[in-house]
């Protein structure tokens, strides 16, 4: 089963990196200009719309809610980008210098879901993509809560981890709508 989903979770990557190298061909690197918790509301909202959706049961704006966890996965790489250059003001970065940040996050966060697949059995199989967003939600509200302490937690993963996490249930989603 494990190479079953290691090579969904590729695919679903690889199409979301897709789009993250076209956005960023188009408009450059913009998003750097976001601080942090400014990316965790872009989540947020992204989130609500899938959820907003999902409880109405129909959508005014036709834009799909694969493209909304596609955008959540892509806004959290960013997140743990502008974690990581904190210290670095550079604002416009060359796709050839994020390639291979973006992939890195990418391995690292796939193999996370690999060591918490093998410690669950890969339980998200049996959940709701409805429950999975549910999950994503609370991940942002937990993102927020540590964000609005200035990252400081007594017992708590940080939020690279709850970003890693998000992504993964987006992952999940993915794979489960196709």
């Amino acid at each position: 089963m494990e190479e079953k989903t290691v090579s969904e979770y590729r695919e679903v990557i690889r199409g979301c990196k897709d789009i993250f190298e076209k956005k960023t061909k188009d408009y450059g690197t913009a998003w750097r200009i976001l601080r942090t918790s400014s990316l965790t509301d872009q989540i947020f909202i992204k989130a609500k719309r899938i959820r907003s959706i999902q409880e109405k049961g129909e959508q005014k704006v036709q834009e799909d809610i694969q493209g909304e966890f596609i955008a959540i996965i892509n806004y959290c790489i960013m997140a743990i980008i502008q974690l990581r250059w904190e210290d670095d003001s550079k604002m416009e970065i060359p796709y050839a210098e994020l390639e291979p940040l973006y992939d890195q996050i990418a391995d690292d966060t796939m193999h996370l879901l690999i060591n918490k697949n093998h410690d669950y059995g890969e339980a998200w199989r049996d959940m709701r993509v409805s429950s999975m967003t549910d999950i994503i939600l609370m991940k942002i509200l937990r993102t927020k809560q540590i964000e609005d302490n200035q990252g400081k937690t007594l017992i708590s993963e940080g939020v690279d981890a709850n970003y890693q996490d998000m992504i993964n249930y987006a992952v999940f989603c993915l794979i489960k709508l196709r």
